[in-house]
């Protein structure tokens, strides 16, 4: 009777697990971030789902960092002086459906800016167009699934 009693506790978990982890959406993983200007890899990012349904993402690390534990002196919000590894850099991003999102901000420590910012999975989810926008002008860069 105990056999059965576990299996049938292990038969409900295993399913809800498995529910849990395919109810992850598409965007949520680890993403190698890709300099814009010279192409060479410059850190890893990790984007989360919220409870309410929001995107987030944290820089996880840094690859060649230009001094050893840099904090984003240039920032001006609440993150100004905070070290880059651990910093959430997506904030309030939103799905529009069919591997879209927008809605979110997107900050670029180096700069110390923060701008509109808009994602789109592409070839088949291996790959995130991020793009940053002031006003009209945007700039944009590919992520690479990790």
């Amino acid at each position: 009777m105990r056999k059965t009693l576990l299996a049938g506790l292990a038969l409900p978990l295993l399913a809800l697990a498995s529910m849990t982890a395919a109810a992850a959406d598409p965007v949520v993983g680890r993403w190698k971030t890709i300099d814009g200007e010279t192409g060479k890899p410059k850190s890893y990012v990790e984007i989360t789902q919220a409870a309410d349904g929001s995107f987030s993402g944290r820089i996880v690390e840094l690859i060649n960092p230009s001094r050893p534990n840099p904090t984003c002196d240039k920032c001006s919000d609440d993150r100004k002086g905070k070290p880059i590894t651990g910093m959430e850099i997506i904030r309030g991003m939103k799905a529009d459906g069919g591997g879209k999102y927008s809605g979110g901000t997107i900050l670029k420590p180096d700069e110390g800016k923060v701008y509109k910012s808009k994602l789109a999975l592409i070839d088949g989810g291996r790959k995130l167009e991020v793009s940053g926008c002031v006003a009209f002008i945007c700039k944009s860069q590919t992520w690479i699934r990790e």
